[in-house]
C-alpha cells in the first residue's frame, strides 16, 4: 500500500514538474515574442516622437548625431528642430514628391505600421516559385473594384519598381523583334519627359522616340505605310490634368495608357479604363514614392509573359519588404471603401488648386490651364478639378523663358521645353508638403501684387503724358 502511495506522489510530482516546465516555456516564449516586437515598436515610436516643429521629420534610417536621429527639415526651414524659417530661400515647385498625404498617414499610424522579423521572406521567390505576392495582387484588384477606375477581371497583373520601370517593360513587350524599321514611340505635347528620356537612353534598335503624336495622324491610318506606332496616353495628363484619349487609330498602332493620376484625389473617374495595357503607381495613390512600386494591368497573355521576362531579367522582381509594406497600406486604403483617404486627398488638392487659380486669375502676366468639372462615378456627383500640377504660362511677349521669370522670384519650376512645349510654359508642383505649397502661393501672390504695383506707378506718368498732349493740341489750335 505504501509503495502504491509513493508511486502516486511521484507521479503527481513529475506531472507538476512537466506542467510547470511547459508553462514556463510558454511564458518565456510569449515574453520573447513580445520583447522583440516591443523593442522594434519602441525604437520606431521614439524616433517618430522627436519634435521637428511641424516643419520636418526624424527617420529611423536618418543621420544620427550624439546617438540621436536628427530632424530632416522641409525646404526653407532649418535648425536642430526645423524652427528657423529661411525667408530668402528658393521654393521648390519642380519636384513631384507627393508628401501632401503625410498628415493622413500620421492619423493612421497604428493601422499602417508594420513590424518585420529579421528572417522575413529571405528567399528569392515565394513558395509557389513566383516573384509576386498573390495576396497583394488580390488587394490591388479590390482597390480598383472599389474606385472603379480600371477593369481587372480576366487581366494579368505584374509589379515593377515604380511606373518608370514598367513603362519601358511595356514598350519592349509590344515591340516586335527583328522589324525592318523601329517602332515610333509618340506622345501628345505636353508629355511626361520620361517617355522621351528613357526611350533615348536605352537606345533600342526596335523602337525610337518620334515626338508629338499629332505629327503622325495621317501615317497611322495609311494602309500602305510600313510604319508602326506605340502611343503613350497619359490620363489625366501629368502636366495639365486633362483627361486624354488615344489620338492615333489604325492597325499599326499600339497604346500604353499611363494612368498614374487616375485616382479620385486628382480627377473625376468617369468610367473604368478598359484598355490593352494600363500602368499605375503607388506614389500617386498613397503618396509613398520612396517605396518604388507600380503595377501594370495587361489584357494579352503573350505581352504579360514578355513583360514578366523583362522584370525577371532586369531586377528579379520587386523586393518582398516593399510588397509587404504596400499590402499593409492598401488594407488601410480599402477600409471604409477607401473614402477617407480619397476625401482627404481631394479636399487638400482642390483647396490648393482653388487658392492658386484664384491668385493667378488676378494677373495679366500669368495664366494656368482651364479645367472643366466632370461627373465622377466614384463619388456619384460632378467634381471640380484638383490637379497635381499647375501648367503656368507667361503671357508677356518678352517673358519667353518663364522659368527665369519665376527663378527671379525664388521659385523653381520645370521648364515647358522638357515636355515638348514652349519655354513660355512651366510646370509647378502642388503635391508637396503644406509648408512648400504655402510658400509657393505666397511667392505667386507677391508676383501678382508687384504686377499691379507696377501698373499703379505707371498711371501718373500716363496721366501727365495725356495732359501734355492736351496742352499741345490747345497750343496748336491757337495757331490755326
Amino acid at each position: 500500500m505504501a509503495t502504491v502511495q509513493s508511486f502516486k506522489y511521484a507521479l503527481i510530482l513529475i506531472s507538476s514538474i512537466i506542467l510547470n516546465l511547459f508553462s514556463a516555456n510558454v511564458f518565456l516564449r510569449i515574453r520573447w515574442e513580445q520583447s522583440w516586437t516591443k523593442m522594434a515598436a519602441k525604437e520606431a515610436e521614439t524616433v517618430a516622437s522627436i519634435s521637428c516643429s511641424g516643419h520636418g521629420r526624424a527617420f529611423l534610417d536618418g543621420l544620427v548625431v550624439n546617438g540621436k536621429p536628427i530632424c530632416e527639415c522641409n525646404a526653407c526651414f532649418a535648425g536642430p528642430d526645423c524652427s528657423d524659417f529661411l525667408s530668402d530661400c528658393v521654393v521648390d515647385a519642380d519636384s513631384g514628391d507627393p508628401t501632401f498625404l503625410e498628415p493622413f498617414w500620421e492619423q493612421h499610424a497604428a493601422s499602417s505600421a508594420i513590424v518585420m522579423a529579421g528572417w522575413h521572406r529571405m528567399s528569392y521567390e515565394f513558395n509557389d516559385g513566383s516573384l509576386i505576392s498573390e495576396e497583394l495582387k488580390t488587394h490591388i484588384r479590390r482597390v480598383h473594384d472599389i474606385v472603379g477606375n480600371a477593369v481587372t477581371d480576366g487581366r494579368f497583373i505584374i509589379f515593377g519598381a515604380g511606373a518608370t520601370q514598367l513603362l519601358n517593360a511595356a514598350v519592349r513587350a509590344i515591340s516586335p523583334e527583328g522589324s525592318s524599321s523601329p517602332e515610333k514611340v509618340v506622345a501628345s505635347i505636353p508629355y511626361y519627359p520620361v517617355y522621351k528620356e528613357q526611350t533615348e537612353f536605352l537606345n533600342s534598335k526596335n523602337y525610337k522616340f518620334s515626338g508629338d503624336t499629332s505629327l503622325w495622324k495621317s501615317s497611322a491610318i495609311d494602309s500602305s505605310s510600313s510604319q508602326n506606332f506605340i502611343e503613350f496616353v497619359t490620363s489625366p495628363n501629368n502636366l495639365d490634368g486633362q483627361l486624354k484619349k488615344a489620338v492615333l487609330r489604325g492597325p499599326f498602332v499600339k497604346t500604353i495608357h499611363d494612368l498614374a493620376y487616375y485616382w479620385p484625389h486628382f480627377t473625376a473617374i468617369p468610367a473604368p479604363a478598359d484598355e490593352d495595357l494600363t500602368i499605375f503607381t503607388l506614389s500617386k495613390l498613397t503618396g509613398h514614392a520612396g517605396s518604388r512600386f507600380g503595377w501594370a494591368i495587361i489584357k494579352d497573355e503573350a505581352v504579360y509573359h514578355r513583360m514578366l521576362t523583362y522584370m525577371s531579367i532586369s531586377t528579379y522582381g520587386v523586393s518582398r519588404e516593399t510588397q509587404l509594406r504596400v499590402l499593409k497600406l492598401l488594407k488601410v486604403v480599402i477600409e471604409g471603401k477607401g473614402r477617407e483617404m480619397y476625401e482627404f486627398g481631394y479636399k487638400t488638392m482642390k483647396t490648393r488648386w482653388d487658392q492658386l487659380s484664384k491668385s493667378v486669375s488676378l494677373s495679366k502676366r500669368f495664366s494656368i490651364q482651364d479645367l472643366e468639372p466632370h461627373y465622377c462615378s466614384f463619388s456619384g456627383k460632378v467634381k471640380k478639378s484638383s490637379p497635381a500640377f499647375a501648367w503656368l504660362k507667361c503671357e508677356r511677349q518678352e517673358d519667353k523663358h518663364c522659368c527665369e521669370v519665376l527663378k527671379a522670384a525664388h521659385i523653381t519650376g520645370r521648364d515647358g521645353s522638357l515636355f515638348g512645349a514652349e519655354s513660355r510654359y512651366v510646370r509647378l508642383s502642388m503635391v508637396r508638403s503644406q509648408d512648400n505649397f504655402d510658400l509657393l502661393l505666397q511667392r505667386i501672390e507677391k508676383l501678382v501684387t508687384e504686377e499691379y504695383a507696377s501698373k499703379s506707378s505707371m498711371a501718373p506718368s500716363v496721366s501727365r503724358e495725356n495732359k501734355r498732349n492736351e496742352s499741345m493740341l490747345l497750343l496748336l489750335g491757337s495757331y490755326s
